[in-house]
């Protein structure tokens, strides 16, 4: 995978987590202001706190620890299937899917590295590569799928510059 010119290609998959979590709330639900003295900061929710608790048990039952340097991460978020959907398919197959409630592809990414943060990294500025997909309902429920891989930077050629 090229990014900005330089020559990047995924470590060894065992390196890699893959997570299965819950379906992530609004980041409108997120965050909320609180004035403090002459100024408003943003803090996170209670919503937004338990959320984080469940994906650190999550993390922590599969014994993910943080990873180190550039990371890559794909989200790809799974809406809610509708009690409908098979009647949504027979009319419309191609794009069905389209049509059902789902969060932003943006919100989700930020509400997962906010979660994510100190869990699978550090710290999300080690994220240098993002990809978020949007999937067909299934029946296996509202989930998102979180697959982060360290990146690796291929040796360049020695004398190629020289």
């Amino acid at each position: 995978m090229t990014v900005q010119g330089a020559q990047f290609a995924p470590a060894r998959a065992l390196e890699a987590i893959r997570l299965v979590l819950p379906y992530p709330i609004s980041s409108n639900r997120y965050w909320r202001p609180v004035r403090i003295g002459n100024h408003i900061t943003i803090v996170p929710t209670s919503e937004a706190k338990a959320y984080r608790k469940e994906v650190s048990t999550l993390a922590t039952r599969a014994m993910v620890t943080p990873l180190h340097g550039r990371l890559a991460m794909t989200l790809q978020l799974f809406p809610h299937r509708p009690l409908d959907w098979a009647k949504r398919a027979r009319k419309d197959p191609d794009t069905w899917a389209d049509t059902v409630q789902c969060i932003d592809l943006g919100n989700c990414e930020k509400v997962l590295s906010d979660a994510l943060n100190g869990i699978a990294w550090d710290d999300d500025k080690q994220l240098h590569s993002i990809g978020l997909v949007r999937c067909e309902p299934d029946e296996h429920g509202a989930r998102v799928v979180a697959t982060i891989t360290p990146i690796v930077r291929q040796a360049v050629a020695p004398g190629l510059f020289a």
